[in-house]
């Protein structure tokens, strides 16, 4: 497990925009490099990944967990302690919070096949919400699952594990509502980069095979919140 301090002589893995119309251009922009197609490589490692904040400073936590696909252990991961130099804007977490993210990456010592983030992906006004952010930066494939329903008009699946419903822009499917446990709250999927709708469905829901959340992201939330509390 690695522990990684901030250090301002580590290099920038994201540009930050100088203000929200500029960050907004870039989304609009980046928009247009998310592939939505299935990776040819087997997922064998998925990461998950999540941002505690304190909530008595503007000190945050990044966390990267990278659990085997067969049995969830974990294999590896990451902590990153920082403060983020973007302000919260509705709609521009992705610049917020991919700086740490992306540096707990750099700290796991084994590449996952696939990221799972806490947040949304091509559910988001400019269709690049923070799992297509991460999945274009490192061209890896990325899926996004959210807690919270997006901007978007979601009917409630059935009350059922596995049952699901669409979520649409227009007439585009851009996510799903998807019930991991019978009678819980749905989680809200999308593509990231490289892969599929569907694929990100089943995968999503074989990893949650005891809690709403899928077992990476909440690996990744729990130790988040652990160094927190020690700090």
């Amino acid at each position: 497990m690695s522990d990684t301090s901030e250090d301002p002589s580590r290099p920038v893995y994201a540009r930050l925009p100088s203000d929200e119309a500029e960050a907004v251009a870039m989304q609009t922009e980046l928009a247009g490099c998310v592939v939505v197609a299935d990776d040819d490589r087997p997922v064998d490692t998925i990461a998950g990944l999540d941002i505690a904040y304190d909530k008595h400073s503007d000190a945050a936590v990044a966390t990267a967990v990278v659990l085997r696909r067969e049995d969830r252990a974990v294999l590896d991961s990451a902590v990153v302690r920082g403060v983020s130099d973007f302000p919260y804007i509705p709609g521009l977490l992705a610049f917020r919070e991919l700086p740490l993210l992306l540096r707990a990456i750099e700290a796991l010592a084994v590449t996952p096949d696939l990221y799972v983030c806490d947040g949304y992906g091509l559910t988001h006004p400019r269709r690049f919400g923070l799992a297509c952010h991460l999945g274009v930066v490192l061209d890896a494939p990325a899926i996004g699952v959210a807690k919270n329903p997006p901007h978007l008009p979601v009917t409630a699946p059935g009350p059922r594990r596995g049952e699901w419903t669409a979520i649409s822009a227009g007439e585009e499917t851009v996510g799903c509502a998807l019930r991991t446990q019978d009678g819980v709250k749905p989680v809200y999927v999308s593509v990231g980069h490289r892969c599929t709708l569907d694929t990100a469905r089943e995968l999503i829901l074989e990893l949650a095979p005891d809690y709403r959340i899928p077992e990476p992201i909440r690996a990744a939330d729990q130790l988040g919140r652990r160094r927190l509390a020690e700090a």
